[in-house]
């Protein structure tokens, strides 16, 4: 499945990314805004163990985001659990090369769409890092508003961290 908008796509991971995915990854720019699980440095060897796994995953929660036919970030979505099962966090990331274009807006708001319409769900949030601006302005600019402030509610670098919450909500939903 690909989605498609006017300055980038949304697919599946290739096995065929990998170098287009540590020239955008290996970046402490893109890495310090991440969940440590996002590795940096970011080797080759971290983009052939993700790949593997995301290329093949079913039901696919990772994808890339193609930007000039070439994968330029990524976008993936965490399902809850539970009474939680309607819910699910979406993060991404974008290589800095493509960064103020408007390109991570159009992903989540393509994926935004796919996830409401096609996956069923009632509601997607993110928690960006609480001064991470320009992500906290894509969610904004995706039609997502601003729930609150987590306190030191995370560790990054060795440094406690505050998280925003940001939601939308499917006013479709027929559960």
């Amino acid at each position: 499945m690909t989605l498609r908008g006017e300055r980038c796509a949304l697919r599946r991971w290739r096995t065929s990314d990998a170098a287009s995915l540590v020239r955008h990854a290996n970046n402490l720019n893109v890495a310090r805004h991440l969940r440590d699980r996002f590795p940096h440095p970011y080797t080759s060897k971290d983009a052939q163990t993700f790949l593997t796994a995301a290329s093949s995953e079913e039901p696919q929660t990772n994808f890339a985001i193609e930007v000039r036919g070439e994968a330029a970030g990524g976008l993936g979505y965490v399902p809850g659990s539970d009474v939680e099962r309607y819910s699910a966090e979406v993060g991404y990331w974008l290589g800095e090369a493509c960064w103020g274009g408007g390109i991570m807006t159009e992903a989540l708001v393509l994926f935004t769409r796919h996830a409401f319409a096609e996956l069923g769900l009632l509601r997607l949030f993110a928690l960006p890092l609480a001064d991470n601006i320009a992500s906290i302005r894509v969610l904004e600019k995706a039609g997502y508003s601003s729930e609150g402030i987590l306190c030191s509610s995370c560790v990054k670098f060795g440094q406690p961290r505050n998280q925003a919450v940001y939601a939308r909500v499917n006013d479709r939903w027929s559960g």
